[in-house]
């Protein structure tokens, strides 16, 4: 069992299908572990109030967001495969507590049409990913620039609160990020090959949990973009 192990991390064509399938099983996982938080603490009514009204743990919640996917990101190649494991996991709880809000402003129907509705876009994205010859990695610069200029927009309209400004920012949000998972996801297999036959058991787990990483977050964002979308228009 060993020897097949250690043959087939040499093996790069072979190495490819099994880390692209340890990606999608981790990023099923963390998802499911954020929807898991999320629904739990919509169910209760009194950690919801306490959520919503207790706008520093809110804040914080938010940072450690941010630091464990800087952290993910920065120190991948210095951490052990325990310790990436952990904040990936650590991330998708944080996220299940900061989306178990949209319950508050959504209603059940909306939150799951938008779910069914991005794991279909995601996989057809994901399916052309990888059956495309066509090499996409050119576009992550204007992918790139795209994904800041809609941050711009969505903070300046924090102060102009335009709901056609809004809805906009929506739309090209999720154009955006289902760029995003065709360039991910072939970034992924490019990182498989850069490796070549010099993968080991602790670097194919860290490589799989950043892939995943990176296809949860372009997930997670067409989600929100087209919830708000549907969002909007369930209530015209």
């Amino acid at each position: 069992m060993a020897d097949n192990r250690s043959s087939m991390l040499e093996n790069v064509a072979v190495r490819q299908r099994s880390i692209v399938k340890n990606v999608y099983l981790w990023m099923t996982a963390g998802l499911g572990l954020t929807g898991v938080v999320a629904f739990f603490l919509a169910s209760n009514p009194s950690l919801m109030r306490a959520l919503i009204g207790n706008t520093m743990g809110f804040l914080l919640v938010i940072i450690g967001e941010f630091a464990l996917v800087f952290y993910l990101s920065a120190r991948l190649d210095k951490m052990s495969q325990s310790s990436a494991i952990g904040a990936f996991l650590a991330y998708s709880v944080l996220t299940g507590v900061m989306l178990s809000t949209i319950f508050a402003v959504y209603t059940g129907a909306v939150i799951y049409k938008t779910f069914f509705t991005t794991a279909l876009m995601f996989a057809g994205m994901s399916v052309y990913a990888m059956t495309t010859k066509r090499d996409l990695s050119g576009f992550g610069y204007y992918l790139r620039m795209g994904l800041w200029g809609i941050i711009i927009a969505s903070l300046m309209n924090l102060f102009f609160r335009s709901s056609g400004m809004d809805y906009i920012i929506s739309f090209l949000g999720v154009a955006i990020f289902l760029g995003l998972t065709v360039y991910d996801t072939q970034k992924i297999v490019r990182m498989n090959y850069e490796y070549g036959s010099s993968m080991d058991e602790e670097t194919f787990t860290k490589v799989s949990i950043i892939g995943a990483l990176s296809l949860y977050l372009d997930f997670l964002n067409i989600f929100l973009f087209l919830l708000r979308i549907f969002g909007r228009s369930s209530n015209r």
